[in-house]
């Protein structure tokens, strides 16, 4: 099977809204369901799990029923972290998932996610073990002088450099040994850590997938606008 665990378990505070970012509403609809329908849409998608924050389970429920999202099966509460958060998600699927099954992770806040990059790293974990979604760097990155921090003598070549997202997908056997290994060793579980640098820390080679540059993660006032202006966007009919 090919599982999704959607991560939705953060407050967004650097939103500066009432409510959690993944339940605003973009046009009537909630930004964690334009998520849940990428999913729900995906023929190779099997299940979807939800790590939600606490207090709006039954209104995610509400809202799969409403908007007919019918892959979800689990919906259970994140942790302090996105690195327990998905951990909890992970132990939940373990008297659920064969050893070699596919769980692609995605943050909720990520909703416009298209089907061929989906495809990609669904393709590429059930050749190599795992896939994370990557895209070119495509502007100079300087290295700041620790002697005069407002100069720089040092540039790492652009060429050397991918920018990785969700999703991310792993074999279940392996994705769940090494959050068991991470916990009890703590190891790649901190600050910004996410399951890819996770990995690279307990020793593992990651395998790159396709990436789009539509598929931004909603943090700010200023991405919810990026967002809303994708929605409204027609593609020019010249452009290939």
């Amino acid at each position: 099977m090919n599982i999704a665990i959607i991560v939705a378990g953060g407050s967004g505070k650097r939103m500066g809204q009432d409510i959690p970012k993944q339940f605003i509403n973009v046009y009537d609809k909630p930004i964690l369901i334009y998520t849940l329908e990428s999913f729900e849409k995906h023929p190779n998608i099997d299940a979807i799990e939800l790590v939600c924050i606490d207090g709006w389970h039954d209104i995610v429920r509400a809202y799969a029923k409403q908007f007919n999202i019918t892959k979800l099966k689990w919906i259970i509460s994140g942790g302090d972290t996105v690195q327990e958060s998905i951990r909890n998600g992970v132990y939940n699927l373990e008297d659920k998932c064969k050893k070699d099954d596919v769980i692609i992770i995605h943050d909720g806040v990520r909703p416009l996610v298209e089907e061929e990059v989906l495809t990609d790293v669904i393709v590429k974990c059930q050749k190599y073990g795992n896939a994370v979604s990557s895209m070119p760097y495509n502007e100079q990155i300087f290295v700041v002088n620790p002697d005069d921090k407002e100069t720089t003598k040092q540039y790492i070549p652009r060429e050397t450099l991918r920018r990785v997202s969700t999703p991310q997908a792993y074999q279940f056997e392996k994705l769940d040994k090494a959050y068991h290994e991470a916990f009890e060793k703590e190891i790649g579980i901190y600050g910004s850590s996410y399951t890819n640098t996770m990995m690279v820390e307990l020793g593992e080679k990651l395998y790159f997938a396709a990436g789009s540059d539509k598929n931004i993660k909603l943090t700010t006032k200023d991405n919810l606008e990026m967002f809303k202006a994708y929605l409204n966007m027609d593609k020019d009919a010249w452009l290939k």
